[in-house]
């Protein structure tokens, strides 16, 4: 007996010195790491960096963020937006927009999605399976002024979605979120909903470390995990900038004679166009609060209103990041403290989910991803003039009442509530 209460007194200590200073950590956690609380990250619509690089360098990498580019400089031929800033610019360069793209394809013979085949160039040229369809195109131009190359999506592609421009302020602290917390996010709406939410979290290469796969975040189907990627597959799909992680153009019809393949250029910094969009979304501040409305007790009932009616199963509340000094993206990335260590609110999962409103377009995921989209942040939501991922939905309530498939739930219990309580929950999201 006494033997036993020796190892009862010895557990007990234990327990008391892993939640003091913190418990063994996984999948891109440092084991054992003894760390202080997290603190809160830089929050504001401010331009100001979040502490990853000096205010100067910040502004510079912003700058070629919102440079305009032509076609001298690799434009196209098929490109949506003339810079990165064109679709994420309110308030500020980094945020939402009212751009929207748009992306096509048909159901193939055994019920897959099949991305589309645009012919262009007068049926010089076919675009082969891709979901993509470029708003616009740098032919006919005084060079080519015999040649369209302007992609129409054919009849028979009947799959048809429009997707909105995403906020990417405050993503460098949602790629430093380790996978494992992701993964148990997902197990834990499964246990606690019985299975009526069930996030997916897809594996996605990482485009600077062949060979390496991580939990993919970014982009309505959580197409890629990092941020270079990320840059580089923007700067090609929306731009038509070839890049050294994606050197192939879509088309070379009209492609511009003298201009340099792939057109990312080296600067005299030693970093590529695609690095300066990267280092700045990971300098970026998140999102803040309207801190006087988010104050009122309207918006604090409003809050309580938001967990219990099921709204913060996937739009979580709060995150925390790694410690700094781990490494992720294949070990090609080492967060800092800036990034590491920081607890932030950017409610959601960042996971797939099946509401209903599914755009049945495959990207990176398998047919299972078909109809299904992942949770959008709703940091900064107060900025949004249109919301979903379609931006058909113009109001907070309108947004609510899509929530079918997963969110059904939510979406009844939500209608259950007095006018009077429906009022205060649209108040807080108000204030985010």
């Amino acid at each position: 007996m006494r033997i036993r209460n020796v190892l009862l007194v010895f557990l007990g200590a234990v327990c008391v010195v892993l939640v003091v200073f913190g418990t063994v950590r996984f999948q891109g956690r440092i084991e054992a790491a003894v760390l202080p609380p997290p603190s809160e990250v830089p929050a504001g619509f401010d331009d100001e960096t979040n502490g990853l690089v000096p205010q100067g360098d910040h502004l510079f990498h912003k700058g070629q963020f919102d440079e305009v580019e032509g076609p001298e400089d690799g434009l196209g031929p098929l490109y949506n937006a003339q810079s990165c800033r064109e679709c994420h610019q309110s308030v500020v360069s980094g945020a939402v927009s009212q751009v929207t793209e748009l992306r096509a394809g048909h159901t193939g013979p055994h019920g897959h999605f099949v991305a589309a085949n645009i012919t262009i160039g007068d049926g010089a040229f076919t675009v082969l399976n891709r979901s993509l369809v470029n708003d616009r195109a740098i032919c006919p131009n005084a060079d080519f002024p015999d040649l369209s190359i302007q992609e129409h999506v054919p009849p028979a592609e009947h799959i048809r979605a429009l997707r909105t421009s995403l906020n990417i302020l405050g993503d460098g602290f949602v790629e430093a979120v380790a996978d494992a917390d992701l993964l148990a996010i997902a197990a834990k709406q499964r246990h606690e909903t019985h299975g009526e939410v069930h996030g997916q979290a897809i594996l996605v290469d990482v485009l600077e470390a062949p060979g390496t796969k991580r939990v993919g975040r970014f982009g309505w189907k959580d197409q890629h995990a990092s941020l270079l990627s990320f840059s580089a597959d923007a700067y090609l799909n929306e731009m038509g900038f070839t890049s050294r992680l994606l050197p192939d153009e879509v088309t070379t019809l009209c492609n511009p004679k003298g201009v340099q393949e792939p057109n990312d250029r080296l600067g005299t910094d030693g970093l590529f166009d695609i690095d300066h969009f990267t280092l700045f979304m990971r300098a970026t501040k998140a999102p803040p609060r309207d801190e006087p409305l988010a104050a009122t007790l309207d918006a604090r009932i409003g809050s309580d209103l938001f967990d219990q009616v099921g709204c913060a199963t996937c739009h979580v509340c709060s995150l925390t990041t790694v410690p700094p000094g781990t490494k992720i993206n294949g070990g090609t990335f080492t967060v800092p403290d800036a990034l590491g260590n920081k607890v932030f609110h950017p409610f959601s999962d960042f996971l797939l989910h099946h509401l209903g409103t599914g755009d049945g377009i495959v990207q990176n995921g398998g047919q299972e991803t078909a109809q299904k989209l992942r949770t959008p942040p709703l940091w900064g939501v107060r900025t949004h003039s249109r919301l979903m991922h379609d931006g058909k939905s113009l109001n907070f309530h309108d947004a609510i009442e899509r929530h079918r498939g997963e969110g059904k739930m939510a979406t009844e219990k939500f209608n259950a509530l007095s006018e009077e309580e429906k009022r205060r929950l649209i108040t807080f999201l108000k204030s985010l």
